[in-house]
């Protein structure tokens, strides 16, 4: 099993002027400890206009930072937003950071998580999936084409040369964030690894683990030639302290993650400065919803987070993506729960990993077989509503009369 740290860039209210420059310096700080201890992956959301819950919004810049502060550690685009950004951008700035960083980058693909990020952009909600596909197709053969061109129902891009290119050949792994959990089989369907949050049990892990590894296996339809990727990565909130005590009173910026983004997906969006989340989040905090606790988190003494990474395990989880980076969780809190979670649990687990690859490979060449589980009595959405059905007219875009999207590359 590997694991990595994930960054929102959270700012709960009140700010002072140095506030974001703290944050952003701190973080940095974080993940060069997180490399010096041998965590494997280390990554960054793109977000807009979410106060409070995501202050995000350059993860190419952030992440170009942490390049030059580390040497080992995997940076992960986790996600970049494809629907509001030009896909010859998104081509340009990975292939620079791929290249910057000795070829450490995980591009993780996303499309945005709200009317509060996409409306602006004059994107459509119920559109984004379709946008979303199309820009796949558009972007990723800039990658490993000299030149390339491309007519499609969103995006229109003329024969260019699109540079530089990155290290990895033809192109950093790719990942699709899965907000809704029905969304990791459409990830394994494209071929991509799944960016997903933790799983409630053993059960459900295994459930979606093998649906999954089976989607992968025997129902993947790439949308353009890219290299695959069969990974399946987990966020849960984390905390690691001497005590589950102590543990849960530095961790309480994982409920305000949750409350905060359920906040903007139910009420949003905001009129600048409108409402308070911290505010909002703490009279939440005292109804008996705010009490309760998943038994799911990764928060807790060292014994007690082992026993739940032990289930994770057991389902054949690749990753483990430890989010403590959250709400007003302190920077010596996050790192001394780094340093005490490195030395006292990740050993353990980073060694095993010879015996879960030659599972995956097992599994991958169909010597293994894995069980078909019914997922939907584990389907609980995670993060939002399910993305609207497309229209016919939309439909259309994509597939019958108008056919496939014409595209053309040079070598």
């Amino acid at each position: 099993m590997k694991f990595g740290v994930f960054y929102e860039h959270q700012l709960p209210r009140p700010w002072d002027d140095d506030a974001e420059y703290r944050l952003f310096q701190n973080s940095l700080d974080q993940i060069e400890l997180a490399d010096r201890l041998g965590y494997d992956y280390a990554w960054e959301v793109e977000h807009h206009f979410l106060e409070e819950y995501s202050h995000s919004s350059a993860p190419e810049v952030f992440l170009a930072a942490a390049s030059q502060r580390t040497r080992n550690i995997r940076l992960g685009h986790g996600i970049v937003q494809l629907t509001t950004n030009h896909p010859a951008r998104v081509a340009e700035r990975v292939a620079t950071l791929d290249l910057l960083s000795h070829g450490r980058v995980e591009l993780g693909l996303g499309e945005g998580s709200s009317v509060t990020e996409l409306h602006p952009f004059n994107l459509r909600f119920r559109d984004k999936r379709l946008v979303w596909e199309d820009a796949v197709r558009c972007t990723l053969p800039m990658f490993w084409n000299h030149g390339w061109e491309y007519d499609g129902p969103f995006f229109k891009f003329p024969l260019r040369a699109v540079l530089p290119k990155p290290k990895q050949k033809p192109h950093p792994p790719l990942w699709v964030a899965c907000s809704q959990l029905e969304t990791i089989k459409y990830a394994a369907h494209r071929g991509m690894g799944a960016l997903c949050f933790k799983f409630v049990d053993l059960e459900a892990a295994r459930a979606w683990v093998n649906a999954y590894y089976n989607n992968f296996i025997h129902n993947q339809e790439k949308l353009t030639d890219y290299q695959t990727n069969p990974n399946l990565a987990v966020v849960g909130g984390f905390m690691c302290a001497e005590t589950d005590e102590e543990a849960w009173e530095k961790a309480d910026g994982w409920t305000f993650f949750q409350f905060a983004l359920g906040l903007y997906n139910k009420e949003g969006p905001f009129a600048p400065g409108e409402v308070n989340i911290w505010e909002r989040y703490q009279e939440w905090k005292a109804t008996p919803a705010g009490q309760r606790r998943s038994g799911s988190e990764l928060i807790g003494s060292p014994a007690t987070i082992r026993e739940r990474l032990r289930e994770l395990q057991a389902a054949h989880v690749d990753q483990v993506i430890l989010l403590n980076q959250a709400g007003r969780n302190t920077h010596q809190d996050i790192c001394d729960s780094l340093e005490l979670f490195a030395r006292e649990v990740m050993p353990e687990f980073q060694a095993d990993e010879a015996n879960h690859q030659a599972w995956k490979q097992g599994v991958l060449n169909k010597e293994i077989e894995l069980e078909v589980i019914d997922t939907e009595p584990f389907n609980i959405t995670s993060r939002q509503a399910p993305t609207q059905a497309p229209s016919a007219e939309h439909r259309d875009m994509v597939s019958g009369s108008a056919g496939r999207p014409a595209a053309k590359r040079v070598s």
